[in-house]
Formats: C-alpha cells, structure tokens, sequence
C-alpha cells in the first residue's frame, strides 16, 4: 500500500458507518481534494488561505503546525492503509503532536470531518479522477 501521489486534485469519499465497501446500502460523502505531495506544496499547505475547498491531503505526513495559518482546521492522521487513526480541531498558532503510525494527514475546515462522519477507525479512499479509486 505504499503509493505516492503526486500534487494535484481530486475526490475524498467517505463512507459512513464501518463495515466492508462490500455491504448492501451505504452513502458516501464525496469532498473536492487537494493534494500535496511535494515538499514544496506540503510546507505551504494551507498557510495564507482564508477558507478550504474541501480537502487538504498531505502526504507524506505525520504531524502538521497551524503557525501562520489564519483559520482553525480539522486535522485527520491517516495510516498507510488511509484509516483513520485521529481527528483533532487545531486553533491557528499550534503544533500538533506527531502520530507513530501516521504516514498522512487530511486537513479541512473546523468542523468540516464531523458533518462527514470522519471518525477513528473510518476508512477513506482518494479518487484520482482515472476511474478507479486508490486506498
């Protein structure tokens, strides 16, 4: 499951509830993404923006900062199999602690995760826009 992604857009789906993609009926929220998968677009992140158009997805990633950031954000650490580990709301000026197992992290407006049902444990998928879905 070690894939890289390259800067660019795309979708997030989050699935609600937790069993299997296989299982009968399930809705999905479906989020504009952003990614950023260079240094250089991973250090600028989301520094300098006023609102957030859906997703930030860092990657790869395992902490991020709010310092010169100008909104709050919701902050989800994803393993490699992008599950779900945390979902924090970070104040601007902050540094968020690390996550061991963390290999990226999906930023978005404060409050934004809870109105999808992004929670520990949730598995997301990215949607590069090919067709198929990647995670």
């Amino acid at each position: 499951m070690g894939r890289r992604w390259r800067d660019g857009r795309g979708r997030l789906i989050v699935r609600a509830g937790s069993a299997p993609a296989s299982v009968g009926e399930r809705s999905a929220v479906c989020v504009p993404l952003e990614i950023a998968a260079s240094y250089r677009a991973r250090t600028k992140g989301l520094l300098g923006r006023d609102a957030v158009d859906g997703a930030l997805l860092l990657s790869p990633a395992g902490g991020v900062h709010t310092f010169g950031m100008r909104i709050p954000i919701d902050v989800a650490y994803l393993d490699r199999r992008l599950t779900v580990i945390a979902v924090r709301t970070m104040r601007p000026g902050r540094l968020g602690l690390p996550r061991l197992r963390a290999r990226h992290v999906l930023e978005a407006g404060a409050g934004a995760m809870a109105g999808w049902g992004l929670r520990p444990g949730a598995r997301v998928e990215v949607d590069m826009g090919t067709g198929t879905d990647v995670g």
